[in-house]
């Protein structure tokens, strides 16, 4: 065990993402001593972005989105950066043409050749192309409810299985019920009032909300070398895997599985790249998306960042595989969590 001097607080917090940090601010503010432990290098969990040496702002595990139809959330955001106004579009590249995901109207006149020209035509459409079910069992059955056996076939069957490893019928149906379907040209990828993106960056945000006199920040400390010398707290809030918390004591023998994903960066000497800030690769190439952050940031200059994006088993465990198996194993740990008092799993 890792031997450090802890400092007294009222509130352990395991992880400084985004559930971590709010959680720590909203009990520092009320005067709660509140001690942050962050096994990484840095603040901000996966929303964590700095310039790299070209001076480009880039995430360092993926884009992140901030969007919201919550009065609340908007104004507690705006406590801690600026922010400016950015409506996220995805392209994806499907038999050599760029179409908008989600799909709409341009998609499938693109795709099919159909000249939809209003809402109650695409509405036709998907009633005429969709597959009912009265309860999707999976993703696939999820997916044909939606889109229908073409578009399923061509923007989402591929993308699945490369984004989990399974395809979409070994998926519990609430991983493509998610996918959503515009009637008319809407091309933006969320539908929510506030789509903002703080200025400068995720990171310096993260800096402003764990910035209180009652917060202490520990980095590069792992939980589970120093979590014997907590004594006589008020709560622990823990953000991590949940089967680990508990010593993998109900999956020994089958662990519960989560995606991670290796980001390949490369800056080009060219202005940009690609015409738009994501392209989604469901059936071409081994990557799932190129994201090609300046078309985010608005930066302008002469060299641009890509980062390529391959799924995978190994790395950090950045979602779970939502499947029956899955859920068995993880409704087991759910039932020792209510075993415990003043411990919290989030995040």
């Amino acid at each position: 065990m890792k031997k450090i001097k802890l400092p007294k607080a009222n509130i352990v917090i395991v992880g400084a993402g985004i559930s971590g940090a709010v959680l720590a601010e909203r009990y520092a503010s009320i005067g709660k001593k509140v001690l942050v432990i962050e096994k990484r290098d840095h603040i901000a969990g996966n929303c964590y972005d700095y310039f790299n040496e070209d001076g480009i702002l880039v995430s360092k595990y993926g884009a992140h989105l901030f969007h919201t139809n919550f009065e609340d959330v908007w104004e507690y955001v705006q406590k801690f950066s600026d922010w400016y106004k950015y409506e996220h579009k995805v392209l994806a590249k499907v038999d050599g043409k760029l179409v908008p995901v989600p799909a709409n109207i341009t998609t499938v006149n693109m795709l099919l050749g159909e000249n939809i020209q209003n809402e109650e035509e695409m509405k036709a459409w998907l009633k005429k192309n969709t597959i009912h079910y009265d309860n999707p069992q999976n993703g696939k059955e999820a997916a044909l409810s939606r889109v229908g056996k073409v578009l399923y076939e061509k923007i989402f069957k591929n993308y699945t299985k490369k984004q989990w490893d399974k395809y979409p019928e070994e998926l519990d149906a609430s991983v493509l019920n998610r996918i959503p379907v515009r009637t008319d040209f809407d091309d933006r990828y969320f539908a929510d009032k506030y789509q903002y993106l703080p200025k400068g960056g995720y990171t310096q945000m993260f800096e402003k909300i764990l910035d209180n006199p009652n917060i202490t920040i520990l980095l590069n400390t792992d939980y589970f070398d120093v979590r014997d010398q907590f004594k006589d707290i008020e709560k622990l809030f823990y953000t991590g895997p949940i089967d680990q918390f508990f010593d993998f004591k109900h999956s020994l023998d089958e662990h519960l599985e989560y995606r991670s994903i290796r980001f390949v960066h490369e800056t080009l000497d060219q202005e940009y790249y690609q015409e738009n800030s994501v392209i989604n690769y469901p059936n071409e190439e081994d990557f799932t998306r190129i994201v090609e952050y300046k078309h985010i940031t608005g930066q302008k200059g002469p060299k641009t960042t890509i980062v390529r994006e391959y799924t995978t088993d190994e790395g950090e465990p950045y979602y779970p595989v939502p499947n029956p198996r899955n859920q068995a194993i993880y409704d087991k740990y759910r039932e020792e969590t209510l075993k415990l008092k003043d411990i919290y799993f989030v995040g």
